[in-house]
């Protein structure tokens, strides 16, 4: 039996976000990102900058690997969604 898996991508737009979701859901963070995240500290434009960067490269792998498509939890931050798209030229 085969099943599509289609991957879900949650756009990275505020640390703080990230680390309540990671601790309620048990979803573990890459060091690399978190380390990352904490060399920003407080400045929200260099966190959703970064965010979309990472993203949106995690996105074109997913793509390039063969995901038959890739589902965003938009967690209210539409214009991050629309943003990663774009970038993604969808």
């Amino acid at each position: 039996m085969r099943v599509p898996v289609v991957p879900g991508i949650m756009p990275i737009t505020s640390s703080t976000q990230l680390m309540r979701f990671s601790d309620s859901c048990g979803a573990e963070i890459p060091r690399w990102i978190r380390l990352r995240l904490q060399s920003f500290a407080d400045d929200s434009a260099s966190i959703k900058d970064f965010g979309l960067d990472v993203v949106t490269q995690l996105c074109e792998q997913l793509r390039c690997g063969g995901a038959p498509g890739l589902h965003f939890y938009s967690m209210n931050q539409s214009a991050a969604v629309l943003e990663i798209c774009h970038r993604l030229g969808v």
